[in-house]
């Protein structure tokens, strides 16, 4: 195969990571533009939406598609519902302090990680994809004069990574709606800009405060649902997660979700890339080396706004 073709099939499972990471990091960047929130649990609400994931496909039996729908839409429901208690009865009780909400959510990740593995346990576990039809990717050179369509043998992806991409996109476009055109994003935004005078006009930002970190959970966990059936399920797989979502979020900017975006796209793109033709090390270590350049150059990030 030539260098070109490898080159987009490479690109191709670096928009399926960036994907995955997009929604992950959104989530975490919403938490801490409204509530100055870093939460370090973020990774294990991610490995919830797989464990789930893998538990409810188990109980639908035989019916892969229904397993998996009843996934998408239960496990972000439940992990939150899961996210918004933990806001209520811990975060809430410590006022928000960043320096205790950062020990009290390493405590909420113990805490999760040593559960599920309690009940799920320390084994890898698949789950199949609801479609997974192999689909060959046609390749455009200029040959003779014209451009020239061929099918380079092996160059390939399937649907169900199409999937991913396109499901992140939409759910991404629905957060940015959500932000700027509902009533419900009105009062985060207002929550966002002054805690204090936004009570003051009778906003409740307690719940809003709770509304937002179960949203959060919710996106990690529909990120943990959709990459699945490419990696298996492990109580330790929101680690990783985790470190890249960090680098995501000071790179493009805290609690910038526009910012949050174009950040995944170039380490997930990058990251894809760099795996193929050279070791997943060498792009991780590439991704560290980003983020500390970005805080020495560009403390705020690609899109932050400078603190004043």
């Amino acid at each position: 195969m030539d260098f070109g073709p490898y080159l987009l099939l490479a690109s191709l499972e670096g928009a399926v990571l960036a994907s995955v990471l997009a929604l992950m990091a959104s989530g975490l960047s919403l938490v801490f533009g409204v509530m100055r929130v870093v939460n370090v649990a973020h990774g294990e609400f991610y490995m919830l939406g797989a464990v789930l994931a893998w538990w409810v496909a188990s109980l639908a039996g035989g019916s892969v598609v229904l397993g998996f729908v009843l996934a998408l839409v239960l496990a972000p429901l439940i992990v939150g519902a899961i996210a918004a208690t933990a806001d209520i009865v811990v975060l809430r009780r410590l006022s928000y302090d960043p320096e205790r909400t950062i020990v009290a959510t390493i405590g909420l990740l113990y805490i999760i990680q040593q559960l599920t593995l309690m009940s799920y346990g320390p084994e890898a576990r698949p789950v199949v994809a609801p479609f997974n039809t192999r689909l060959a990717i046609p390749w455009f050179e200029f040959a003779d004069g014209g451009l020239r369509m061929y099918w380079p043998w092996g160059l390939s992806t399937t649907s169900y990574k199409l999937f991913v991409i396109f499901a992140a996109v939409a759910v991404l476009l629905g957060i940015r709606v959500m932000m700027t055109r509902s009533r419900a994003g009105l009062l985060m935004r207002a929550t966002q800009q002054d805690r204090e005078i936004a009570q003051a006009f009778g906003i409740p930002v307690e719940r809003v405060y709770a509304v937002v970190f179960g949203i959060g959970a919710g996106l990690a966990a529909l990120a943990g649902v959709l990459i699945v059936p490419i990696q298996q399920a492990h109580y330790l797989m929101g680690l990783d997660a985790l470190l890249l979502s960090f680098i995501v979020v000071i790179i493009g900017g805290l609690g910038s979700l526009a910012g949050t975006v174009i950040a995944a796209v170039l380490i997930g793109m990058s990251e894809g890339i760099i795996s193929v033709f050279f070791s997943p090390t060498l792009a991780k270590i590439i991704a560290t080396l980003l983020v500390a350049f970005v805080l020495v150059f560009r403390p705020q990030g690609l899109m932050g706004k400078r603190v004043r």
